[in-house]
């Protein structure tokens, strides 16, 4: 049964009551802080952690990429190319949740600049697969490089089980589509792998927002 946007919301709120009730009574029955986290204040300070942090996390790459005029669409794309060569437009499509008119806006620039190589498919010359250039590929490493510091700082800080803990919350926090898109990734990237097997669920339900902003 598919819900809509407005029963999901009101299942959240259900929910998030029945948790903020349990909580004080969790605390005083066994002595933790096992149910603390679900407080609504909690939540909050939850969405703060999510804005400060990822406010910070691309700032640097912002930086390099406002010199050359481009902002975080331009970056999502580099990602992604970068991620699975030979990644059809209308997988990138699937991934970034955006119009064909949103992308056609940033990828023609990104190939006519000669960051992104786009070709024919193999068997569908209809298809358009996308690739990153050595220009494009230098710059998603400059990129990949500003950030890598902050993410490795972090995970050295935490440790090991609250990086686990982490991979776990950002799971949680992605729809059923989401999810699945990212599985996809994660295998195309297990260790001695060769090549992409990336192939994101074309067919999957639209579970968020499209993005039309180029700098968002």
């Amino acid at each position: 049964m598919k819900l809509t946007e407005n029963g999901n919301m009101a299942a959240m709120s259900d929910t998030l009551k029945r948790d903020n009730a349990r909580a004080p009574n969790a605390l005083h029955a066994g002595g933790t802080r096992s149910l603390l986290f679900l407080r609504e204040e909690e939540l909050r300070l939850a969405q703060d952690l999510l804005y400060f942090g990822y406010r910070d996390f691309t700032a640097g790459a912002d930086r390099i990429l406002a010199t050359l005029e481009m902002g975080r669409a331009h970056h999502r794309v580099l990602h992604f190319v970068g991620r699975a060569p030979g990644i059809k437009v209308g997988e990138l499509l699937v991934i970034l949740d955006i119009t064909k008119q949103s992308l056609g806006r940033v990828l023609q620039p990104m190939i006519e600049q000669g960051y992104v190589h786009q070709a024919p498919g193999l068997t569908d010359k209809r298809q358009r697969l996308l690739s990153l250039t050595e220009q494009g590929a230098a710059l998603e490493r400059r990129l990949f490089d500003a950030q890598r510091e902050w993410v490795l700082r972090a995970y050295r800080e935490a440790g090991p089980q609250a990086v686990e803990g982490f991979r776990q919350v950002m799971r949680g926090l992605m729809g059923p589509a989401a999810r699945q898109q990212f599985e996809a990734l994660e295998r195309s990237a297990a260790p001695g792998r060769t090549t992409s097997t990336f192939a994101p669920n074309i067919g999957g339900p639209h579970l968020g927002p499209r993005t039309e902003s180029r700098g968002s």
